[in-house]
């Protein structure tokens, strides 16, 4: 019984320890593409989502676009953001917003870094 419950122990605690490890390197991905989307998205020569869109902290913001806040709520799945920022008029045929993505403003891995700091707005 003994050995039993310390098998069990030693599984548990080696299993939690992966399971923080892997938490913790996911989370620092994410960060890098966080602040890496960011920069995109502040260029004028790329996203200049500001000449549109308020973004909270950010100086000088445009109001055409709506408020970039609650992007979590408002766009569960990630690939729905992306497709929005790749490509409005398929929502919205009369969108004023430029097609990223379909028009070559920015490539798939620069809307992939975007899609990550809109989403954590």
């Amino acid at each position: 019984m003994r050995k039993t419950f310390r098998l069990m122990s030693v599984v548990i605690s080696t299993l939690t320890l992966f399971g923080t490890i892997s938490v913790v390197t996911v989370n620092a991905g994410d960060d890098s593409a966080i602040k890496e989307g960011k920069k995109i998205a502040l260029d004028r020569k790329k996203g200049n989502c500001l000449a549109c869109h308020m973004i909270v902290g950010e100086e000088q913001p445009g109001n055409i676009g709506p408020p970039l806040i609650a992007m979590k709520s408002r766009y569960a799945d990630k690939d729905a953001l992306k497709a929005q920022i790749s490509d409005p008029r398929t929502k919205n045929p009369n969108s004023s917003m430029p097609p990223f993505g379909t028009h070559g403003i920015l490539s798939d891995e620069e809307l992939d870094k975007i899609t990550e700091y809109i989403h954590s707005l």
